[in-house]
């Protein structure tokens, strides 16, 4: 082996790696919840179905917006644009485009990526298995610069999860109520924003091309909250996967018939 700790000029260690502690148990562990919700992932988006509740107006963030001619009445908030799917083409592959993009690219999953599934390396002092690093200059890893983009459709879905938490305050006759569906989607919301707000695209964004924070005395301040959230990036990263799937098998579950949403008002 030619790289990591034995790279040329490097001293030479007969031990794979003096550490002694548990090294290998945090990227196995992250590989592990990054694997199980890509699993996830790819089931629901091909199932199409059990993603909308028209009792309580419960759509999930996985099928969100719902906008093709082979959604089930009711589920497309903002019309229906696409034709119907054929049967092997998600009705959701859209949404999974973006939010897969936007995910995929980012800065904290990119870390998490290289150190579970490349071991690129899997931890420091620990040597990786590729003989030279050629960066994210060629082909596809390339396509990782595209996450500031990408950024600008997470926000525009996020928008849409806003207008879909609104509508899930509706009760069994059209008036107002709520459930524990609507208690599930507003924490997921806030986790959503949370990781979308403390990205790093969007600390760049609100102040990174400044020269003068003086003269953006608003810009600053924004940047100033953004920068606080940055700090917790991971965090939000990890938590909102498992509030997307809660949500998710929630609903699904609901809309299946599964179990009954627990209802608090009407």
């Amino acid at each position: 082996m030619t790289a990591g700790v034995n790279a040329h000029g490097r001293a030479r260690i007969a031990a794979r790696t003096l550490r002694t502690d548990s090294w290998w148990r945090a990227p196995l562990t992250t590989g592990a919840v990054l694997a199980f919700f890509i699993i996830y992932a790819t089931v629901r988006i091909f199932m199409n179905e059990y993603y909308w509740v028209d009792q309580y107006h419960y759509l999930t963030p996985v099928y969100s917006p719902c906008i093709s001619d082979s959604c089930v009445p009711g589920s497309s908030h903002f019309g229906t644009p696409l034709p119907e799917m054929p049967v092997f083409i998600p009705i959701a592959v859209l949404t999974f485009v973006i939010l897969a993009g936007f995910r995929g690219t980012c800065y904290y999953y990119r870390k998490a990526g290289y150190r579970s599934f490349f071991l690129a390396p899997a931890a420091c002092a620990v040597p990786e298995p590729h003989g030279k690093y050629t960066g994210e200059s060629r082909f596809p890893l390339v396509l990782l610069n595209l996450h500031r983009y990408f950024f600008y459709g997470a926000v525009l879905f996020g928008l849409i999860n806003v207008y879909d938490a609104i509508l899930a305050f509706t009760g069994p006759d059209g008036g107002f109520g709520f459930g524990l569906g609507t208690v599930i989607i507003w924490i997921n919301l806030v986790m959503l924003w949370g990781y979308t707000l403390s990205c790093h695209a969007c600390r760049h964004i609100v102040g990174g091309k400044l020269k003068h924070f003086s003269k953006h005395p608003m810009r600053y301040r924004y940047w100033v909250f953004v920068s606080k959230l940055n700090g917790r990036h991971g965090q939000f990263a990890m938590i909102s996967l498992f509030t997307v799937i809660l949500t998710d098998a929630y609903i699904m579950a609901v809309s299946a018939g599964w179990i009954s949403d627990l209802r608090f008002v009407n």
